[in-house]
């Protein structure tokens, strides 16, 4: 057995041991960095049904983001307690945590995803009991996908949001900024992301593409 096997062969004790104490509200999944195909980097889900995720599902949109720093060399870092939701509404503390093979490169992310959406109706009749969780927090990781279509989906609607008018409203530096978000956000790590992209937008592949070179000077 190599050594990258053993290291998961540890993970998935580990995401054992984490499902068995929260118990069937709370998922654990192992994606691997190394995989070539982005629609399938889960190698190891508990309690997918908290997701509706299942074993050979594709990237969240941390994962996207983690690959898309790794790419440009920079250091990433743990994900703690953080709130997503799912498609269904249902409110989850999420961790995301970093793991790096014998080499010092990063190749597992572990996910925690607890379903807090009972303690959070619960909080009011027993908010003498029930630990005030903190729900303001801004949802930065958004939805959980069932998809990388979901997924560059979820991209573009926050990217619409993040400049707060449509596609045709948008002036040419608003389309920039929106193009900068999801190049940041790694969506154009998914095949074919800049068709269905530059059609959203309502601009051609080659403005696409110049539009990209400009969001990357911006970060430079």
């Amino acid at each position: 057995m190599k050594r990258d096997d053993l290291t998961l062969e540890s993970l998935v004790l580990i995401a054992h041991g984490i499902a068995r104490h929260f118990g069937s509200d709370c998922e654990v999944c192992i994606h691997d960095l190394q995989a070539n195909d982005l629609e399938h980097t889960i190698c190891y889900i508990i309690n997918g049904h908290v997701s509706g995720r299942k074993l050979g599902d594709g990237a969240s949109k941390i994962v996207l983001e983690t690959l898309e720093a790794l790419k440009k060399g920079e250091n990433v870092s743990d994900h703690l307690g953080y709130r997503t939701h799912t498609s269904d509404g249902r409110i989850l503390k999420s961790s995301t945590i970093f793991l790096k093979d014998e080499t010092g490169k990063y190749r597992f992310i572990l996910g925690i995803n607890h379903d807090m959406t009972d303690f959070i109706n619960a909080q009011s009749a027993l908010s003498n009991i029930v630990e005030n969780i903190e729900t303001t927090d801004e949802d930065i990781y958004g939805q959980i996908p069932l998809s990388v279509n979901d997924l560059l989906d979820n991209l573009i609607e926050q990217s619409v949001k993040l400049v707060g008018k449509t596609p045709a409203l948008m002036t040419k530096d608003e389309k920039v900024k929106a193009i900068r978000f999801l190049q940041n956000a790694g969506a154009f790590l998914i095949t074919r992301s800049g068709d269905k992209i530059s059609q959203f937008f309502g601009i051609s592949k080659f403005t696409l593409y110049s539009y990209i070179d400009q969001a990357k000077a911006v970060d430079e």
